[in-house]
């Protein structure tokens, strides 16, 4: 498996100012790179490939000599950067959605760069616990748990309370753990943050809800201040940090959450959730950003590859207007909090009946495509034999 470790960098103030320096650097290559391909187009009507814009940096650092502070394959990421933002610009053009040109940045906008190779020889590489990064030197990093695997990319970034390095590693051993026998349903919801089949509610902490008021004054703080004063920049750092808190508390609920299922059961069905067209409810959108049901799902499909665990996504009609004893469709708005069926007399919350409905539809999901696959094999041998 593939997997990626995060850690505080502690930089001399040398090497702040070196990274700081690197940043915008990468980060006007950034901009020119978009600026390129956008005049070529524009003017001539061709399209300026990676590898084109690839060959020109050389010649770069010989006409600007301060780019030759950037190690050389971070400025082939940069570039790299650029050519995913159009190819996924083209994809979403090809698909029919928003396409979103990509953008220039600025500083704020613009926050790490990678080393794309880890090797003694040049970019990064680790020596006896430091840090060793192309350009900069040996730089002290505060580990927090061991590295597991082969390094192969090292990015850094700049994040309100500091520098950080992510290191991906690859070929990580998956910790399998013992099989329970046991399957659930989950319904992400808003008053409670999921609901299991069995009933059990986990509670939705609502980490912005609880701070919305404290936001709210730093950011009129902010507002308040002279623009390029020393005060209101250290408005908009207490601000950043105090949102970065918030992000946080949720991340650490949600990988909690995530890996307390995943050793509880063996198979977790959950709805093929929508978030994006979710959210376009605005009575609905701040709360379902707050709960972050996207990024919940995603720790909790790579929780349970790491334990030899299955997440599998169920379609989501009428999981919560379905009666999960009969199957009778029984219409009811959002305010309905509680189901009662008029035909079989079952009663229960309305978010447990939708995880036994999800339980359901993804264990019969789950024993078509058994059916199917058993078929096909049948089929196939007895061709074979004849």
């Amino acid at each position: 498996m593939r997997k990626t470790y995060k850690f505080k960098l502690n930089p001399t103030p040398q090497q702040e100012r070196i990274l700081d320096r690197m940043l915008m650097l990468c980060r006007h290559v950034y901009n020119a790179a978009i600026g390129e391909r956008r005049e070529a187009w524009r003017m001539r009507g061709v399209s300026i490939s990676y590898y084109h814009q690839k060959a020109e940096l050389p010649g770069i650092k010989e006409a600007m000599s301060e780019y030759n502070d950037v190690y050389s394959q971070v400025l082939q990421d940069v570039v790299l950067r650029v050519d995913r933002a159009f190819q996924a610009f083209f994809r979403r053009v090809r698909a029919g959605e928003t396409p979103g040109y990509p953008r220039f940045h600025g500083r704020d906008r613009y926050n790490s760069f990678t080393y794309p190779q880890v090797s003694a020889h040049g970019g990064a590489y680790l020596d006896n616990g430091f840090l060793v990064l192309s350009k900069i030197g040996r730089v002290v990093v505060r580990w927090s748990r061991p590295l597991e695997g082969t390094p192969k990319t090292v990015t850094i970034s700049r994040e309100a309370d500091g520098w950080y390095v992510s290191i991906s590693c690859a070929e990580v051993p998956m910790q399998a753990l013992e099989p329970t026998g046991l399957e659930t349903g989950i319904d992400l919801g808003i008053e409670s943050f999921a609901t299991l089949a069995d009933g059990a509610m986990i509670h939705n902490p609502g980490c912005y809800r609880r701070v919305e008021h404290r936001l709210k004054t730093a950011q009129r703080k902010v507002s308040r201040r002279k623009k390029g004063s020393n005060r209101r920049h250290k408005a908009i750092k207490l601000l950043a940090k105090a949102h970065q808190k918030v992000k946080r508390q949720r991340g650490d609920f949600q990988h909690k959450t995530a890996l307390q299922l995943v050793r509880q059961f063996d198979v977790i069905y959950h709805e093929d959730l929508q978030v994006a067209n979710m959210v376009k409810n605005h009575h609905l959108a701040k709360s379902i950003h707050d709960a972050g049901w996207r990024g919940f799902l995603t720790f909790l499909t790579f929780k349970a590859a790491c334990a030899g665990k299955r997440v599998v996504a169920v379609n989501p009609a009428y999981t919560s207007q379905m009666c999960s004893g009969c199957g009778v469709v029984v219409t009811k708005g959002l305010s309905v909090r509680w189901h009662t069926c008029p035909e079989c007399g079952t009663s229960l919350h309305r978010d447990h009946n939708a995880a036994m409905n999800i339980l359901q539809s993804g264990q019969r999901r789950q024993e078509s495509a058994v059916g199917q696959t058993v078929q096909a094999l049948t089929q196939a041998d007895g061709s074979y034999v004849a």
